[in-house]
């Protein structure tokens, strides 16, 4: 299985930079991973920025990729439900796991529909920013718990 992690802008301070390089790193001695980072849309209304960036995102996916949209609205899952989460798209043939994380002006109706998962990462709410290095850490730790290794616990 590969896995796509798809977000909107680009990465702007160097310690989530940092911390996108080390987990990204990581997670690659586990699974094929591919970053693709999509132009953000500004000065645009709410609606017309979540429908631009919505089409722009869609456009990316292959019709077999499983789409799950990170969302403060999601569902939450602690780290081992997370991992199980992954173990059954990789152990049930899941070409492409394809994690998105929407801009500022969240997503459109139409990426939420796509999503065959709408997660939150927490009940707190986090910059588009910041998700980038958590969502990847969590990735990692699912990985570590799925091959029985030491790091969660």
């Amino acid at each position: 299985m590969k896995l796509r992690i798809i977000w909107l802008g680009k990465t702007r301070d160097p310690w989530i930079k940092q911390g996108v390089t080390e987990y990204s790193g990581r997670i690659e001695r586990y699974l094929p991973l591919a970053i693709d980072e999509l132009k953000d849309e500004k000065d645009a209304t709410l609606e017309e920025g979540r429908r631009r960036e919505g089409e722009r995102l869609l456009k990316q996916l292959s019709p077999n990729a499983v789409l799950v949209a990170l969302d403060e609205r999601g569902q939450q899952l602690d780290s081992v439900k997370f991992a199980e989460f992954i173990g059954k798209h990789r152990d049930s043939g899941t070409t492409e796991l394809v994690f998105a994380i929407g801009g500022s002006y969240g997503f459109s109706d139409e990426v939420r529909s796509r999503a065959g998962k709408v997660l939150a990462l927490s009940a707190m709410t986090f910059t588009h920013q910041m998700v980038r290095p958590f969502l990847l850490e969590q990735i990692y730790r699912a990985c570590t718990i799925l091959n029985n290794e030491p790091y969660h616990h």
